[in-house]
């Protein structure tokens, strides 16, 4: 484990800030994506907290800003979090399944993260956040590629199985609109785990 010098942590910046480099130009699905590349993600390596999306929505591409947007506001009043620090990268560090913006969805919604983000560059960002202590999968797709063989039949089942993770990984649906009867019918998850989430928020983001 790194100590927590100046000298090791400059480091640990340097190489994280230089990854960060080269994630922010990757063009390899650029043929695919109708909005061009633009990978929306932050974070430093001091971050306590790490939050895992699907994929940039339109209005987050368009100004670069993770969760800039009304799912970010949900999320937020989930974490009862104000914008300065839900946004302080020295703390909470954001970085979504899908880096890019897919498309839209015929059927409705967003099209899936591209699989290509996943395998490409989680793998070398991760471990870029080593004091990182809890990580909030907000959706399925965070959930299937963190928990693995873990995570359960279904979202519902996943995020009722809570305790089962924590307190390294949160499970919980995406704060999307497209989510409001979900929420209405399954009113144990703002019972029960954002009390939680919320307590350990405050122990880890403390100053």
């Amino acid at each position: 484990m790194s100590c927590n010098c100046p000298c090791d942590i400059r480091q640990e910046q340097e190489s994280l800030d230089a990854l960060l480099r080269e994630v922010r130009a990757c063009r390899r699905c650029a043929a695919a994506l109708p909005l061009g590349p633009r990978p929306v993600l932050r974070g430093r390596a001091t971050a306590r907290v790490l939050i895992v999306g699907q994929a940039p929505g339109t209005r987050v591409h368009a100004t670069g800003l993770p969760w800039n947007d009304p799912s970010g506001d949900r999320l937020r009043a989930w974490l009862d979090l104000d914008r300065e620090t839900f946004y302080d990268e020295s703390r909470i560090a954001i970085i979504p399944v899908g880096l890019c913006y897919p498309g839209r969805n015929p059927r409705g919604g967003d099209l899936p993260p591209r699989p290509e983000c996943a395998a490409l560059w989680l793998p070398r960002l991760i471990p870029h956040f080593p004091r990182v202590a809890m990580t909030i999968l907000a959706g399925g797709y965070a959930q299937r590629h963190y928990l693995g063989d873990r995570a359960r039949t279904s979202l519902t089942e996943t995020v009722h199985a809570w305790r089962d993770y924590a307190p390294e990984f949160i499970p919980m649906p995406h704060p999307s609109f497209r989510n409001n009867q979900w929420i209405r019918q399954n009113r144990w998850f703002e019972r029960d785990v954002l009390p939680y989430v919320r307590g350990r928020l405050r122990e880890l983001l403390r100053d």
